[in-house]
Protein backbone atom coordinates (compact mmCIF):
# COMPACT_ATOMS: atom_id res chain seq x y z
CA UNK A 1 0.00 0.00 0.00
CA UNK A 2 0.80 3.87 -0.58
CA UNK A 3 1.16 5.19 2.98
CA UNK A 4 1.69 8.39 5.08
CA UNK A 5 3.46 8.38 8.09
CA UNK A 6 3.78 11.95 9.99
CA UNK A 7 6.58 11.99 12.84
CA UNK A 8 8.76 9.58 10.97
CA UNK A 9 12.18 10.94 12.51
CA UNK A 10 10.00 10.47 16.48
CA UNK A 11 9.53 7.61 18.54
CA UNK A 12 6.59 5.95 17.57
CA UNK A 13 6.41 7.23 13.87
CA UNK A 14 9.92 5.71 13.08
CA UNK A 15 8.79 2.24 14.61
CA UNK A 16 5.34 2.02 12.63
CA UNK A 17 7.19 3.01 9.45
CA UNK A 18 9.86 0.25 9.72
CA UNK A 19 7.58 -2.22 10.64
CA UNK A 20 5.74 -1.19 7.71
CA UNK A 21 8.64 -0.96 5.35
CA UNK A 22 9.67 -4.36 6.11
CA UNK A 23 6.49 -5.19 5.47
CA UNK A 24 7.13 -4.09 1.63
CA UNK A 25 4.53 -1.07 1.79
CA UNK A 26 5.46 2.40 -0.09
CA UNK A 27 5.93 4.95 2.92
CA UNK A 28 6.25 8.39 2.68
CA UNK A 29 6.99 10.19 6.06
CA UNK A 30 6.51 13.67 7.26
CA UNK A 31 9.05 15.03 10.03
CA UNK A 32 9.92 18.77 10.92
CA UNK A 33 13.09 18.09 13.21
CA UNK A 34 12.04 20.61 15.74
CA UNK A 35 14.50 20.68 18.44
CA UNK A 36 12.58 19.35 21.05
CA UNK A 37 15.08 16.87 21.94
CA UNK A 38 18.13 16.34 20.53
CA UNK A 39 18.31 16.15 16.56
CA UNK A 40 21.21 13.60 16.33
CA UNK A 41 18.58 10.82 17.73
CA UNK A 42 15.99 12.32 14.90
CA UNK A 43 18.81 11.68 12.38
CA UNK A 44 19.84 8.69 13.29
CA UNK A 45 16.23 7.55 13.55
CA UNK A 46 15.62 8.89 9.94
CA UNK A 47 18.80 7.52 8.30
CA UNK A 48 17.85 4.11 9.60
CA UNK A 49 14.37 4.58 7.82
CA UNK A 50 16.24 5.92 4.74
CA UNK A 51 18.13 2.91 4.09
CA UNK A 52 15.37 0.95 3.62
CA UNK A 53 13.05 0.65 -0.14
CA UNK A 54 10.24 2.30 -0.95
CA UNK A 55 10.99 5.15 1.84
CA UNK A 56 10.19 8.77 0.89
CA UNK A 57 10.88 11.29 3.13
CA UNK A 58 9.66 15.15 3.59
CA UNK A 59 11.26 17.95 6.30
CA UNK A 60 8.70 20.07 6.82
CA UNK A 61 6.08 21.77 8.95
CA UNK A 62 2.60 20.74 9.04
CA UNK A 63 1.94 23.82 9.84
CA UNK A 64 3.08 24.88 6.59
CA UNK A 65 -0.07 23.66 4.54
CA UNK A 66 1.24 24.73 1.17
CA UNK A 67 4.70 21.92 1.79
CA UNK A 68 2.49 19.36 3.25
CA UNK A 69 -0.52 19.60 0.43
CA UNK A 70 2.94 19.03 -2.19
CA UNK A 71 3.88 16.11 -0.07
CA UNK A 72 0.22 14.54 0.47
CA UNK A 73 -0.45 15.04 -3.42
CA UNK A 74 -3.02 12.61 -4.79
CA UNK A 75 -3.40 10.83 -1.40
CA UNK A 76 -2.46 7.98 0.70
CA UNK A 77 -4.18 4.84 1.55
CA UNK A 78 -3.04 4.38 4.82
CA UNK A 79 -2.43 8.05 6.87
CA UNK A 80 -0.82 7.51 9.98
CA UNK A 81 -0.47 10.62 12.00
CA UNK A 82 1.88 11.05 15.07
CA UNK A 83 3.79 14.13 14.32
CA UNK A 84 3.12 16.57 17.51
CA UNK A 85 4.49 18.30 20.38
CA UNK A 86 5.05 15.99 23.08
CA UNK A 87 5.45 16.07 26.67
CA UNK A 88 3.19 16.98 29.51
CA UNK A 89 5.80 19.30 31.21
CA UNK A 90 6.96 21.12 28.66
CA UNK A 91 3.32 22.25 27.87
CA UNK A 92 3.50 24.25 30.92
CA UNK A 93 6.94 26.09 29.70
CA UNK A 94 5.76 26.83 25.88
CA UNK A 95 2.27 26.13 24.94
CA UNK A 96 2.61 27.75 21.72
CA UNK A 97 4.28 25.10 20.80
CA UNK A 98 1.09 22.72 21.21
CA UNK A 99 -1.63 25.31 19.63
CA UNK A 100 1.10 25.30 16.33
CA UNK A 101 1.81 21.66 15.90
CA UNK A 102 -1.14 19.67 17.11
CA UNK A 103 -3.90 21.95 16.54
CA UNK A 104 -2.94 24.09 13.05
CA UNK A 105 -0.48 20.79 11.80
CA UNK A 106 -3.65 18.09 12.47
CA UNK A 107 -6.23 20.58 11.31
CA UNK A 108 -3.88 20.63 7.87
CA UNK A 109 -3.64 17.43 7.68
CA UNK A 110 -7.46 16.40 8.28
CA UNK A 111 -7.83 19.14 5.34
CA UNK A 112 -5.68 17.28 2.62
CA UNK A 113 -7.55 13.95 3.73
CA UNK A 114 -10.61 16.09 3.22
CA UNK A 115 -10.25 16.30 -0.25
CA UNK A 116 -8.23 13.17 -1.23
CA UNK A 117 -9.52 10.46 1.69
CA UNK A 118 -7.35 7.31 2.70
CA UNK A 119 -8.87 3.98 3.43
CA UNK A 120 -8.15 4.99 6.90
CA UNK A 121 -6.42 7.36 8.94
CA UNK A 122 -5.06 6.59 12.38
CA UNK A 123 -4.14 9.57 14.26
CA UNK A 124 -2.31 9.31 17.68
CA UNK A 125 -3.91 10.81 21.02
CA UNK A 126 -2.66 9.95 25.00
CA UNK A 127 -4.04 8.40 27.76
CA UNK A 128 -3.66 12.01 28.86
CA UNK A 129 -7.29 13.29 27.96
CA UNK A 130 -8.69 10.98 30.74
CA UNK A 131 -7.20 13.72 32.88
CA UNK A 132 -9.27 13.99 36.33
CA UNK A 133 -11.05 11.15 35.44
CA UNK A 134 -10.72 8.56 38.49
CA UNK A 135 -12.80 5.66 37.42
CA UNK A 136 -9.60 3.16 37.25
CA UNK A 137 -8.87 1.23 34.41
CA UNK A 138 -9.56 4.20 32.03
CA UNK A 139 -12.27 2.78 29.39
CA UNK A 140 -12.47 4.55 25.96
CA UNK A 141 -16.12 5.77 26.67
CA UNK A 142 -15.23 7.13 30.06
CA UNK A 143 -15.78 10.68 30.26
CA UNK A 144 -12.23 12.73 29.14
CA UNK A 145 -14.04 16.32 29.54
CA UNK A 146 -11.34 17.77 32.29
CA UNK A 147 -7.68 17.80 30.90
CA UNK A 148 -5.65 19.01 33.29
CA UNK A 149 -2.50 20.30 31.00
CA UNK A 150 -2.60 22.36 27.52
CA UNK A 151 -0.77 18.91 25.73
CA UNK A 152 -4.28 16.88 26.97
CA UNK A 153 -6.25 19.54 25.87
CA UNK A 154 -5.04 19.79 22.85
CA UNK A 155 -4.65 16.13 22.30
CA UNK A 156 -8.65 15.79 23.26
CA UNK A 157 -9.57 18.17 20.88
CA UNK A 158 -8.16 16.39 17.96
CA UNK A 159 -10.33 13.55 18.44
CA UNK A 160 -13.44 15.81 18.32
CA UNK A 161 -11.74 17.46 15.49
CA UNK A 162 -11.23 13.96 14.13
CA UNK A 163 -14.91 13.40 14.98
CA UNK A 164 -16.13 16.30 13.12
CA UNK A 165 -13.97 15.89 9.87
CA UNK A 166 -15.30 11.72 10.06
CA UNK A 167 -18.71 12.66 10.15
CA UNK A 168 -18.77 15.71 7.58
CA UNK A 169 -16.78 13.72 5.23
CA UNK A 170 -17.03 10.02 5.52
CA UNK A 171 -12.96 9.36 6.52
CA UNK A 172 -13.00 6.46 8.60
CA UNK A 173 -10.77 7.53 11.38
CA UNK A 174 -9.55 5.78 14.92
CA UNK A 175 -7.84 7.34 17.48
CA UNK A 176 -5.56 5.85 19.75
CA UNK A 177 -4.72 6.50 23.21
CA UNK A 178 -1.16 5.61 24.10
CA UNK A 179 0.18 4.62 27.70
CA UNK A 180 3.65 5.60 28.90
CA UNK A 181 5.42 3.93 25.70
CA UNK A 182 8.58 3.13 25.86
CA UNK A 183 11.83 1.03 24.00
CA UNK A 184 15.04 1.21 21.96
CA UNK A 185 15.28 4.20 20.30
CA UNK A 186 12.81 5.86 22.78
CA UNK A 187 12.08 10.17 23.83
CA UNK A 188 14.85 11.36 25.92
CA UNK A 189 12.00 13.20 27.83
CA UNK A 190 10.67 10.10 28.96
CA UNK A 191 10.94 8.36 32.60
CA UNK A 192 13.13 5.44 31.46
CA UNK A 193 15.32 7.15 29.41
CA UNK A 194 15.83 10.28 32.25
CA UNK A 195 16.43 7.54 34.52
CA UNK A 196 19.05 5.18 32.48
CA UNK A 197 21.16 8.46 31.67
CA UNK A 198 21.51 9.39 35.31
CA UNK A 199 22.50 5.89 36.68
CA UNK A 200 25.47 5.72 34.09
CA UNK A 201 26.20 9.48 35.08
CA UNK A 202 26.10 8.79 38.83
CA UNK A 203 23.16 11.15 39.15
CA UNK A 204 20.18 10.91 41.41
CA UNK A 205 17.06 10.36 39.63
CA UNK A 206 13.69 12.58 40.39
CA UNK A 207 10.99 10.89 41.57
CA UNK A 208 7.71 12.74 41.75
CA UNK A 209 4.85 12.56 44.57
CA UNK A 210 7.55 10.69 46.49
CA UNK A 211 7.53 7.87 44.27
CA UNK A 212 3.64 7.63 44.86
CA UNK A 213 2.69 7.07 41.23
CA UNK A 214 1.66 4.38 38.94
CA UNK A 215 2.06 3.78 35.17
CA UNK A 216 0.68 1.43 32.43
CA UNK A 217 4.16 1.03 30.52
CA UNK A 218 3.55 -0.42 27.30
CA UNK A 219 6.74 -1.66 25.12
CA UNK A 220 7.60 -0.21 21.76
CA UNK A 221 7.07 -2.94 19.99
CA UNK A 222 3.82 -4.40 21.14
CA UNK A 223 2.26 -0.89 20.57
CA UNK A 224 3.31 -1.13 16.55
CA UNK A 225 2.04 -4.66 16.23
CA UNK A 226 -1.49 -3.49 18.11
CA UNK A 227 -1.21 -0.31 15.54
CA UNK A 228 -0.92 -2.30 12.73
CA UNK A 229 -3.57 -4.60 13.61
CA UNK A 230 -6.05 -1.44 13.85
CA UNK A 231 -5.52 -0.20 10.45
CA UNK A 232 -6.75 -3.10 9.22
CA UNK A 233 -10.53 -2.61 11.26
CA UNK A 234 -11.55 0.56 9.36
CA UNK A 235 -15.05 1.66 11.65
CA UNK A 236 -18.25 1.53 9.42
CA UNK A 237 -20.44 4.60 8.02
CA UNK A 238 -23.37 4.85 10.15
CA UNK A 239 -26.33 2.93 9.16
CA UNK A 240 -29.22 1.11 10.10
CA UNK A 241 -27.27 -1.95 9.94
CA UNK A 242 -24.48 -1.10 11.96
CA UNK A 243 -23.94 -2.19 15.21
CA UNK A 244 -21.53 -1.64 17.75
CA UNK A 245 -19.23 -4.86 18.55
CA UNK A 246 -19.02 -5.10 22.45
CA UNK A 247 -20.36 -3.26 25.09
CA UNK A 248 -17.62 -0.27 25.98
CA UNK A 249 -17.54 0.07 21.94
CA UNK A 250 -16.53 3.33 21.14
CA UNK A 251 -17.76 3.78 17.63
CA UNK A 252 -19.60 6.69 17.43
CA UNK A 253 -23.24 6.56 16.00
CA UNK A 254 -22.88 9.54 13.75
CA UNK A 255 -19.32 8.80 12.09
CA UNK A 256 -17.07 6.16 11.18
CA UNK A 257 -14.93 7.28 13.82
CA UNK A 258 -13.38 5.24 16.92
CA UNK A 259 -11.23 5.83 20.01
CA UNK A 260 -9.28 2.75 21.41
CA UNK A 261 -6.67 2.12 23.87
CA UNK A 262 -3.42 0.79 23.73
CA UNK A 263 -1.84 -0.14 27.00
CA UNK A 264 0.08 -2.84 28.72
CA UNK A 265 -3.51 -3.42 30.81
CA UNK A 266 -1.83 -2.86 34.19
CA UNK A 267 -0.03 -0.04 36.34
CA UNK A 268 3.34 -0.75 38.02
CA UNK A 269 4.26 1.70 40.86
CA UNK A 270 7.15 3.75 40.39
CA UNK A 271 9.67 2.06 42.70
CA UNK A 272 9.16 -1.10 40.60
CA UNK A 273 10.01 0.45 37.56
CA UNK A 274 13.18 1.76 39.07
CA UNK A 275 14.11 -1.63 40.45
CA UNK A 276 13.90 -3.23 36.90
CA UNK A 277 15.77 -0.28 35.41
CA UNK A 278 18.39 -1.24 38.80
CA UNK A 279 18.41 -4.81 37.57
CA UNK A 280 19.13 -3.92 33.85
CA UNK A 281 21.91 -2.02 34.52
CA UNK A 282 23.20 -3.62 37.63
CA UNK A 283 23.38 0.12 39.09
CA UNK A 284 21.93 1.42 42.33
CA UNK A 285 19.87 4.69 42.34
CA UNK A 286 20.06 7.65 44.39
CA UNK A 287 16.47 8.98 44.85
CA UNK A 288 15.69 12.63 44.40
CA UNK A 289 11.96 12.65 46.37
CA UNK A 290 9.83 15.59 44.82
CA UNK A 291 6.01 17.04 45.22
CA UNK A 292 3.75 16.12 42.50
CA UNK A 293 4.25 18.18 39.22
CA UNK A 294 1.61 20.52 38.00
CA UNK A 295 -0.89 18.38 35.33
CA UNK A 296 0.28 15.04 36.44
CA UNK A 297 -1.92 12.39 38.08
CA UNK A 298 -0.90 9.74 40.06
CA UNK A 299 -1.89 6.65 37.77
CA UNK A 300 -2.97 5.56 34.61
CA UNK A 301 -4.34 2.08 33.88
CA UNK A 302 -5.89 1.46 30.35
CA UNK A 303 -8.40 -0.63 29.82
CA UNK A 304 -7.58 -3.01 26.78
CA UNK A 305 -10.71 -5.00 26.18
CA UNK A 306 -11.95 -2.88 23.17
CA UNK A 307 -8.58 -3.69 21.67
CA UNK A 308 -8.48 -7.28 22.59
CA UNK A 309 -11.93 -7.30 20.81
CA UNK A 310 -11.16 -5.54 17.60
CA UNK A 311 -7.74 -7.28 16.88
CA UNK A 312 -7.50 -10.53 19.14
CA UNK A 313 -4.62 -8.66 20.81
CA UNK A 314 -3.26 -7.20 24.03
CA UNK A 315 0.60 -6.17 25.06
CA UNK A 316 2.07 -8.54 27.13
CA UNK A 317 5.85 -7.49 26.90
CA UNK A 318 6.74 -7.37 30.85
CA UNK A 319 9.03 -4.92 32.35
CA UNK A 320 11.68 -7.53 32.69
CA UNK A 321 11.93 -7.71 29.04
CA UNK A 322 11.44 -4.23 28.00
CA UNK A 323 13.91 -2.32 30.05
CA UNK A 324 16.75 -4.83 29.61
CA UNK A 325 16.17 -4.13 25.63
CA UNK A 326 16.05 -0.21 25.91
CA UNK A 327 19.50 -0.74 28.19
CA UNK A 328 21.00 -2.41 26.29
CA UNK A 329 19.90 -0.23 23.19
CA UNK A 330 21.41 2.64 25.42
CA UNK A 331 24.47 0.78 25.78
CA UNK A 332 25.03 0.27 21.78
CA UNK A 333 23.57 3.94 21.26
CA UNK A 334 25.94 5.80 23.28
CA UNK A 335 28.90 3.45 23.57
CA UNK A 336 29.09 2.02 26.89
Amino acid sequence: MHILVTGTAGFIGFHVARRLLDEGHDVTGIDGFTPYYDLTLKERRQALLAGKPGFHPHRLMLEDMAALQGAYGAGFDLVFHFAAQAGVRYSLDNPRAYVDANLSGTFNLLECMRHAPPRHALLASTSSVYGANRSIPFKEVDRADHPLTLYAATKKANEEMAHAYAHLFAIPVTMLRFFTVYGPWGRPDMALYKFVSALFENRPIDLYNHGDMRRDFTFIDDLAEAILRLSAVIPPEPGPQREKTMEGDSLSLEAPWRVVNIGAGHPVALPDFVGAIEAATGRSAKRHLMDMQPGDVPETYANTDLLAHLTGYRPSTPLSTGVPAFVDWYRAYYGI
